[in-house]
């Protein structure tokens, strides 16, 4: 037991006084002493720390923060001789979610908790969660460039900046969110919420030319590249970063490999990203010509018309109405066939497609010369099939050859015109030899009109044992 005193009042044993500051009693408030042992874990100390102040809330989120070392000590197991901690530590009982002001890329600000007491990259994917973005790999956060205006200009921008409460948003633990009405549910739950996440997903066209210059915009090429100075490191916390309670943060995305995109699923992604293209244009934060510019223009234009009459529920409900009318017409065309007289799209896909060309045979046999004879051949699923003429292919062929297990040899020579196929084929005394020969390089590796494919020229260059399918 920690502070054991003799008769007079001194202390007996290894015990010492720490000093622990509680942020929720005020910046102006005395810290709360405590007599401890250096075997004393972190857990025990946070309990002496409620019992000892009497206010009775929910602690569950605070945690203790070493200022000096700038370290959370999160680990309550641990005790104070292993984080190397002595009476000269300033420690801070402190929350580990706080609030930040949020700005998107759609330059509009968001009042968001955020974690303060995990990677930068953790935190970006809580924030990715609340705002209904996927991928938030793709984003990061900024600091807030320092503003030079005078005190009074800058407390009449703040004011006027229109700002969306989602402080009191809890996610729960899972991954998987759910959907109603179009929108991640939490979006649902009030008025404002709902007009969060339109500001989120449908691009903002009532800002005035005023607004536009009152916005920050670099003032030289220095200034353009200081922006990637302002990234926070993903690997530290933002307590250890010196962020504040409250403090402007700027939400970006800064790695453009962008993939997966889903317009059902991803309009704020969509939007968000569309959004901070617009400004970096907007703002002259990115150079481009005067024709990319006019381009982007009508694209803002087209793009401003259709989120004045559209809504992201009804964008979202469309696409479903449409998905489920074209699986309702591929059943009804399984079930009945098409009307039309055009052949339809599910019988041209189950139809077995069919080569045909003239090619020359040769079968090599003892003492005979190497003669090739022209034949009419049927290239179909794994069978090879000669006719004499293309008049007799409705009747039974010369010979089919069964292509399933036999190797393939090309032998092809562009300078002296020669394109031979040389097809070893499995037979009960042994492996027979086929030669294919093409007249010109049309046949051996040009599409026939009527063909999908040219199984010659897969044949050329196809050395596997097990013949692969082609069409």
């Amino acid at each position: 037991m920690a502070g054991l005193k003799t008769a007079s009042g001194e202390y007996i044993d290894d015990s010492w006084e720490l000093s622990v500051f509680v942020e929720d009693l005020g910046p102006e408030a005395a810290p709360v002493t405590l007599r401890v042992t250096g075997n004393m874990h972190i857990g025990g100390i946070m309990l002496q720390i409620v019992d000892k102040i009497e206010i009775k809330k929910d602690w569950s989120d605070h945690a203790l923060w070493w200022e000096q070392k700038k370290l959370w000590l999160l680990k309550t197991n641990w005790s104070l001789d292993k984080y190397g901690i002595l009476a000269s530590a300033k420690l801070c009982y402190t929350p580990q979610h706080k609030p930040v002001l949020l700005s998107l890329p759609n330059r509009c600000y968001v009042r968001i908790r955020t974690n303060f007491a995990q990677p930068v990259f953790r935190t970006v994917v809580d924030i990715c969660r609340v705002l209904g973005i996927r991928h938030p790999e793709e984003l990061s956060l900024l600091r807030a460039p320092e503003e030079k205006d005078k005190r009074k200009q800058k407390d009449k921008e703040r004011s006027s900046l229109e700002t969306y409460d989602l402080s009191g948003v809890r996610l729960p633990a899972s991954v998987e969110q759910q959907q109603f009405r179009g929108m991640p549910a939490h979006f649902s739950d009030s008025a404002e919420t709902e007009a969060c996440y339109r500001m989120l997903s449908v691009s903002q066209t009532g800002l005035t030319p005023e607004q536009i210059m009152r916005m920050h915009r670099p003032g030289s090429l220095t200034e353009k590249t200081h922006i990637n100075s302002r990234w926070l490191d993903s690997s530290r916390t933002l307590l250890q970063q010196d962020v504040k309670q409250n403090e402007r943060l700027w939400l970006r995305f800064k790695y453009y490999s962008f993939f997966d995109l889903e317009p059902k699923y991803d309009a704020v992604r969509i939007n968000q990203l569309y959004e901070q293209a617009r400004w970096a244009v907007l703002l002259e934060e990115t150079d481009c010509t005067e024709e990319e510019m006019v381009v982007f223009a009508a694209l803002q234009y087209r793009i401003n018309q259709l989120s004045l009459n559209t809504s992201p529920a009804e964008q979202s409900g469309d696409s479903g109405l449409d998905d489920l009318d074209k699986a309702l017409e591929s059943l009804e065309v399984k079930l009945e066939g098409s009307s039309s007289a055009t052949p339809s799209v599910l019988e041209s896909l189950t139809a077995i497609p069919e080569l045909k060309d003239y090619l020359r045979i040769f079968r090599p046999r003892k003492l005979t010369l190497k003669a090739y004879k022209q034949y009419w051949v049927v290239f179909k699923e794994t069978s090879i099939s000669y006719y004499k003429s293309s008049e007799e292919a409705l009747g039974e062929p010369i010979q089919q050859l069964n292509l399933k297990g036999c190797e393939v040899v090309p032998d092809v020579n562009i300078s002296g015109q020669k394109f031979c196929i040389k097809l070893l084929v499995p037979s009960p005394d042994g492996m027979s030899e086929v030669h294919l020969r093409c007249s010109d390089v049309s046949g051996a590796g040009k599409r026939p009109a009527d063909a999908p494919a040219s199984f010659s020229l897969a044949l050329c260059f196809s050395r596997k044992p097990v013949l692969r399918e082609w069409g």
